[in-house]
Formats: C-alpha cells, sequence, structure tokens
C-alpha cells in the first residue's frame, strides 16, 4: 500500500548544505597544511636541500593520510551533505597524490642523506632501515601504500572481485599505524617544540577518532536501538525482490528517501556480505522496505530469506535526499532498478514533480504500479520510456519534449552508469544549472 507523505519540507536554503561542507573540509584541509609549514620553519633547516624538501613531502604526507582516514570515516554530517561517492572520489584522488608524495619523501630523503655520506641510494636506504628507529617501519608502509594504489588503479580495480580489492585496502590502517610510529621516531617536526608534539596528536586522534566513531560506534550503537529483523520478503518480478523490515524505534532513525544502508542478513551463509541497496520507499517511523536486482549468488539469495531473520544495517549514507533542493519543482529521472530511490523520492518531494522511467521493456518496469498510484495521489506526471538503446530517448530534444521547462526544474538522477552517463551529458546540453542536477552512484572507499 502507498503512502503518501504530508509534512511539508523546508524551502530550499540560500547557501547549499554541500558547498557549505566542501568549503569546510576545503578550509580544514588549507589551514592545517598552514600550520604543519610553520611547525616546520620553526623546527629549523637541514644542510642538505634534498633532505630539507624530503621531510616537507614526509609532514604533507602524514597530513593527507589523516585526511583520507576523515574523508573514509563515514560521518553522518559530511555524508549526507557532501555524499558518499563525491567523498568516495575524493578519497582515491588524495590517494594518488599521498602515494606521490610519500615517494617523493623517501627519494630526498635517501639521496639526501647519500649526498652526504658518499653511499648510494640503494646501500643509505638499507643503512637507514638498519641504523635509525623507525624508518624500516616507514619502508613496509610505503610498500603497502603503492600496493593498494596499484590495485585502486581503473585497470586493477575493475578486474578485482569488490571483497579481494577491499581486503587488500584494510592494509591501510596497518600502513597508517607504521608512518606514524616513523612519524614519532624520527620526526624532528614532531618533538620540535612541545606545542607541534600536541598538534601531531592532535590530528591523528581526530582522524582516528572519526573512522571509529563512523565505522564502528554508529552502526553499533545504531543496531543495539534499532533490532531490525525481516517482516516479509516480496518477489516483485522473475528478478527483482523487496525485503521489508521492521524493528525498534525507527521513527528515531536519521533516514530520508533516497539513501541508502550497507545490508547485512545475518544468516549462516550471508552473515559476511555488507551490500548496498537504496530505500525504495519513504521511511515512516514503522519500517524500511529495499528493492534488489539479482545480480549474482549474493542477491540471488535474498528472496530465500525467513521472516524474522536479524539484519545488521550501517547507514543511512548518502546525499541524494530533497535536502539539496534548490527550486520548487523536480524531475526525477529513473532508469531499471535505479527506480528505487526515485520512488521513495517522490514520496517526499513537494511542488509538482515529473517522474522518467527509461527501460528495456514495458515488463522491466519494476515498482511500476506503486509510482503510478502516488503520482496519481500527489498530481505528478509519469512518463514510462520503453525501448532499445539507440536511438537515445533521453536525448535533449526527447527530455524538452517530456518536460519543456526542465531548466527550471531540480533533475534527480539514478540508473546504471551507460545510462546516467548519457542523461547526464543531455542536461549539459540543455545548460542545466549543475547545482540543480542531484545523482549519487553509490560507490564505497575504504
Amino acid at each position: 500500500m502507498t503512502t503518501v507523505q504530508t509534512t511539508v519540507p523546508p524551502p530550499p536554503a540560500a547557501v547549499r548544505p554541500k558547498v557549505v561542507a566542501r568549503a569546510g573540509l576545503y578550509g580544514v584541509l588549507a589551514v592545517n597544511v598552514a600550520v604543519v609549514t610553520v611547525f616546520f620553519v620553526q623546527a629549523g633547516f637541514a644542510s642538505n636541500a634534498l633532505i630539507v624538501i624530503g621531510r616537507l613531502l614526509g609532514l604533507y604526507g602524514a597530513l593527507l593520510m589523516a585526511f583520507q582516514l576523515l574523508l573514509v570515516a563515514r560521518l553522518p554530517w559530511l555524508d549526507r551533505r557532501i555524499g558518499m561517492d563525491r567523498l568516495t572520489s575524493w578519497h582515491r584522488w588524495v590517494g594518488f597524490g599521498l602515494l606521490w608524495t610519500l615517494l617523493g619523501h623517501a627519494v630526498f630523503i635517501t639521496f639526501g642523506y647519500a649526498d652526504s655520506s658518499g653511499m648510494d641510494p640503494v646501500s643509505q636506504l638499507v643503512d637507514l632501515a638498519e641504523t635509525v628507529e623507525g624508518v624500516l617501519r616507514a619502508v613496509v608502509a610505503l610498500v603497502l601504500i603503492l600496493v593498494i594504489g596499484g590495485v585502486s588503479a581503473r585497470y586493477a580495480r575493475r578486474r578485482l572481485a569488490y571483497e579481494t580489492w577491499h581486503f587488500i585496502h584494510l592494509y591501510t590502517y596497518l600502513a597508517v599505524v607504521l608512518a606514524f610510529t616513523h612519524q614519532v621516531a624520527v620526526g624532528t617536526t614532531f618533538t620540535a617544540s612541545s606545542f607541534a608534539t600536541a598538534y601531531w596528536y592532535g590530528v591523528w586522534g581526530v582522524a582516528l577518532g572519526a573512522v571509529a566513531l563512523g565505522r564502528l560506534v554508529l552502526p553499533l550503537w545504531r543496531n543495539m536501538r534499532h533490532q531490525l529483523r525481516v517482516s516479509a520478503v516480496v518477489p516483485e518480478s522473475d528478478n527483482v525482490v523487496s525485503i521489508y523490515m521492521t524493528g525498534r524505534d525507527l521513527d528515531r532513525l536519521p533516514a530520508r528517501a533516497g539513501q541508502f544502508f550497507l545490508w547485512r542478513f545475518l544468516t549462516k551463509d550471508r552473515w559476511w556480505q555488507a551490500n548496498p541497496f537504496s530505500l525504495s520507499a519513504a521511511p515512516d517511523g514503522r519500517t524500511l522496505r529495499l528493492t534488489a536486482k539479482v545480480a549474482g549468488d549474493g542477491t540471488a539469495g535474498l528472496r530465500h530469506l525467513k521472516v524474522g531473520t536479524r539484519v545488521f544495517a550501517e547507514g543511512p549514507y548518502g546525499a541524494f535526499t530533497a535536502m539539496h533542493r534548490t527550486r520548487p519543482e523536480a524531475v526525477l529521472i529513473a532508469g531499471g532498478v535505479g527506480v528505487t530511490p526515485i520512488r521513495a523520492l517522490l514520496e517526499e518531494v513537494e511542488g509538482h514533480a515529473v517522474v522518467i522511467y527509461r527501460v528495456s521493456t514495458d515488463r522491466d518496469a519494476v515498482l511500476y504500479d506503486e509510482l503510478r498510484e502516488l503520482a496519481q495521489a500527489k498530481g505528478a506526471e509519469l512518463h514510462l520510456v520503453s525501448g532499445p538503446v539507440s536511438p537515445d530517448k533521453l536525448a535533449p530534444h526527447e527530455l524538452v519534449r517530456l518536460v519543456p521547462d526542465i531548466g527550471d526544474r531540480d533533475v534527480f538522477l539514478c540508473g546504471p552508469p551507460p545510462m546516467m552517463n548519457a542523461v547526464l551529458g543531455s542536461l549539459r546540453e540543455l545548460n542545466v544549472p549543475k547545482q540543480q542536477i542531484h545523482f549519487e552512484r553509490f560507490s564505497l572507499a575504504g
């Protein structure tokens, strides 16, 4: 049964939450770069320019490593405003910057000391590792980061199972610990003053504390509080199933339409698998629902879940919500099973909405009856667009035909990556302002 949410959300904010969060992150990084530079200057310079550059790169590398932890901490305040996929993208690029910074640190330090001692660089590195406390740990940390960077490259990432990539990625935390102990042992700036020492302990404490809070404390606390269990398993088609869940105090769960969770169904054969699925209905304080398409052995087992199965859910995650509205009217564009967050959003969005649902054939239109009922209740327009990929039925002229005033609306988009890329291209051609386009690719870091 489809219900219509009657609570009117606040009007769009004058300053977008995404802008505030992004500016805050950039500002925090810039301030810390300045502080690190000041501490470095106060500590004095070595006589060898190569060593000076190497030490500065090492400090910046330590700061980037702490910033990396903040990006993957899954803190609700950042996630709701920026979104998991953007944070993941930033994590990726900061990670490659970190790799080159630490590699530069190792190269400049090694060649700098080799220049002073007259040894060849390889012998100098071996000598440092054998005679200076913490250097061997730093070498191991660098090797781990190089391996993690290698498997995170696009070519390797596409060929590795997610579980394999994730397991290798977990060694990042070991690299962080090794790098920190190296910094404590030999970092001249670390011990240059009590203020510098307190600062670095504070940086690492905040970074590691953020990870512990977002990745461990909050998920455990929320699951202990809400005690989710499967209440119904409903096949929607031959390869799509909806899972309904109930629990305690769900009206206190800070979830919104458009967000997703990492779901673990605690059965003997599934407890170790965490799959990201969007809510396919707006949270009503009593139940949660996800709708998933069979895409492998893991999702195929969903239709065999038993009522009463315990559920461990991490989240909610994502900035694909009405919180980021900038216009009073909206266009909701869904492709395939990407309709799930769109269907949930339709319950929550206020103002006139146009829903465009793109599928290969009419029988692929999952949840279409619910969409039609909900659209009628809310006075929204619903367009079912079916047919082969070519010709493009969501090309610019087709979008304008369906929504003549699309440039004056917020656009929410979710679907398969090729379809999303094509629609984003169409929106650019139509000069729809970037701040009015909302999408999420549901990618995860770390």
